[in-house]
């Protein structure tokens, strides 16, 4: 199976899990399931569940129950761009080539939706077919990575406060360390806890998150300076409109591309330990650098 058809089917894999895990629009309240739904299955790539599965698979051939515990992340990331998408934050009209969720449901409701994929998202693990001190630690892992240190929502301040500063090396890491790279090391992280990864493994695939996060950030960048809107299937251009510290603003884009490069091969580095079992993050790392939207 290439990378393109193994992609498509754990897509389906990890959407039929989020359908089963999520109220449907017919349950009362019906109005907050059509929005946290309307984002939720907006057409996302499903990146961070799938390095979440593929992690426990590198470790273990046992990865039963652990596409919930992905859809976890999942909920997390999307209930991130609906708030990321308000007019208090970034105001972008769309995501993923559709109105945004404000512009749908309104304010309130968007931020009720967001509001209610988080919540979810901790009663999925706290639910999860595992062993009790492995839940405990998964529901740690995605809180830490979601939260104020070093998570997701700090950088999410920090590069909120960042905007209009002097591009600045040390600030710029900060910032997409948390913002991007929190989550997307826990996707690693949590499919190696899930899977029962011992502490060398657990180390090795923490460092590919570290240096895949970081990539993916420097690509993102990228993307905004160079890709158009329609390609990026939202408004490009708006790291710079902002005055965000981003990459290219301190590196420039060769360099930057360079950098993304380096940390791609970091992440090929690491996973040698793991042989053949861990082909799958060779060729998502790949990908993450190469893509175009």
């Amino acid at each position: 199976m290439n990378l393109r058809e193994y992609l498509a089917q754990q897509q389906k894999l990890v959407d039929a899990e989020l359908d089963r895990l999520v109220p449907p629009e017919t349950s009362a309240p019906e109005t907050i399931h059509r929005a946290m739904r309307y984002s939720l299955f907006a057409g996302g790539k499903r990146i961070r569940p799938i390095l979440c599965i593929e992690a426990a698979r590198t470790v273990s051939d046992a990865d039963d129950g652990v596409t919930a515990a992905a859809c976890a992340l999942e909920m997390i990331h999307t209930y991130s761009l609906i708030h990321d998408d308000l007019p208090a934050l970034d105001n972008d009209d769309y995501r993923r080539g559709k109105p945004t969720n404000h512009k749908v449901f309104g304010d309130a409701m968007a931020i009720l939706a967001g509001d209610a994929l988080l919540t979810i998202a901790f009663q999925v693990l706290a639910e999860l077919p595992a062993p009790a001190a492995r839940v405990v630690k998964l529901i740690g892992e995605l809180s830490t990575a979601s939260g104020t240190v070093g998570g997701m929502i700090g950088g999410q301040v920090a590069d909120l406060e960042g905007e209009g500063k002097a591009p600045e090396a040390a600030l710029l890491e900060s910032i997409h360390r948390a913002k991007t790279g929190a989550l997307l090391r826990a996707s690693l992280r949590m499919g190696a806890i899930y899977a029962g990864a011992d502490e060398g493994q657990y180390q090795a695939l923490s460092r590919y998150g570290q240096h895949i996060g970081l990539a993916f950030q420097i690509v993102d960048d990228i993307l905004d300076v160079e890709a158009s809107s329609e390609a990026l299937g939202k408004t490009a251009g708006k790291d710079a409109a902002q005055h965000k510290i981003t990459f290219p603003a301190v590196y420039g884009l060769e360099t930057s591309r360079l950098m993304a490069q380096g940390e791609c091969r970091h992440a090929h580095a690491v996973l040698e330990p793991f042989g053949g079992r861990a082909q799958r993050l060779h060729e998502l790392a790949d990908l993450i650098v190469q893509r175009k939207s």
